[in-house]
């Protein structure tokens, strides 16, 4: 790890002006990604900017009935708060699915969003990645991808985007309240995050200034009918191979509305509009099911290794979205399927 200079944050505009004042420094809260990286010399920040004990750590009802959720709050904290246990199950079980217990007492909601790729070539310093060093090539497109992306790809890269949590966010249509030097504004999830494209070493639409300050909850948290399901490897500790966020509002057996994420599958959390469309004023049975899915894997493409994903992601879309109409959803702590 190479030597670094630190300073601690007194509010958010000091924050701000630190970062306004070093191109090259990072923010660190729970520093569970950002110290690997730095140890694998993937990032060499000349600075770190403690934000640790800014005023950002609350879990507080708005005036129009959703959530804002403080950007320094355990994912620990949040995944058991009794607000989101009650009307944002989805999350709370994503939550859970992700990392280990003592990974989440110590990871801050922002700092989940601003999570960077496992691709295990982007970790290797030795290999050409253009997500770490632009311009070098993509390591994975011929190399060992089994774990890639087959959503939302390019030329440029094929990695995934490793976060459960936002997979949830994504579905529950959460919105990113950041502050930087031009003021504060609101991203949409949605918008959050970016494809790959010719510039993977973007992960996100952040200005480069600019702080995670809050996430915010719509009322809607299809608390009733939810699922979120995680396959993955191994049961304990694994990033996904594909994992699906579904959530329904049921109306006289019918779908009033419905929201479906993808996890493991592209380089941002994956939705698609006319998939969740096409179900709504449905019956919710496997036959709808699978016309969704099939829409929202319309474009996948496989690589080497990772053909697998295709036909394993339908099959979950449709097992999640099941889980979510019968009103089972998947519980973290039983790790076998529903």
């Amino acid at each position: 790890m190479n030597n670094f200079d630190y300073a601690r944050a007194a509010d958010v505009a000091d924050a701000v002006r630190l970062k306004a004042g070093s191109a090259d420094s990072r923010f660190i809260a729970g520093g569970t990604n950002l110290l690997d990286l730095m140890k694998y010399h993937v990032e060499q920040p000349r600075r770190l900017i403690d934000i640790s004990r800014l005023p950002l750590n609350a879990v507080e009802e708005t005036n129009s009935g959703g959530v804002r959720i403080g950007a320094l709050v355990p994912n620990s904290t949040l995944a058991y708060h009794p607000v989101i246990e009650r009307r944002y199950p989805l999350l709370s079980s994503a939550i859970l699915a992700g990392a280990s217990a003592q990974l989440r007492n110590m990871a801050s909601t922002g700092g989940n969003l601003l999570q960077r790729t496992r691709c295990a070539y982007f970790y290797d310093v030795a290999t050409p990645c253009n997500k770490r060093a632009p311009g070098t090539g993509c390591s994975a497109i011929d190399g060992l991808n089994r774990n890639h992306a087959i959503l939302g790809t390019s030329a440029a890269c094929i990695a995934t985007y490793p976060s459960d949590m936002c997979v949830a966010l994504a579905a529950l249509d959460a919105t990113v309240h950041v502050a930087g030097a031009q003021g504060e504004r609101v991203i949409a999830l949605a918008d959050f995050h970016r494809l790959p494209g010719d510039r993977p070493d973007l992960d996100n639409t952040l200005r480069a200034d600019e702080l995670i300050v809050a996430i915010e909850l719509p009322p809607q948290g299809f608390a009733a009918h939810h699922s979120y399901l995680k396959i993955r490897d191994r049961l304990s500790y694994a990033f996904a191979l594909v994992s699906v966020a579904a959530a329904l509002d049921l109306d006289g057996g019918r779908i009033r509305d419905v929201r479906l994420a993808l996890g493991g599958v592209a380089h941002k959390p994956w939705r698609n509009e006319a998939a969740e469309s096409t179900l709504r004023g449905q019956t919710p049975d496997r036959d709808a099911f699978g016309r969704a899915a099939d829409i929202l894997l319309h474009d996948a493409k496989a690589y080497a290794h990772n053909a697998f994903k295709i036909p394993l992601a339908r099959r979950a879309i449709v097992r999640t979205l099941t889980q979510a109409a019968n009103g089972t959803p998947q519980v973290q702590s039983i790790k076998s399927i529903r």
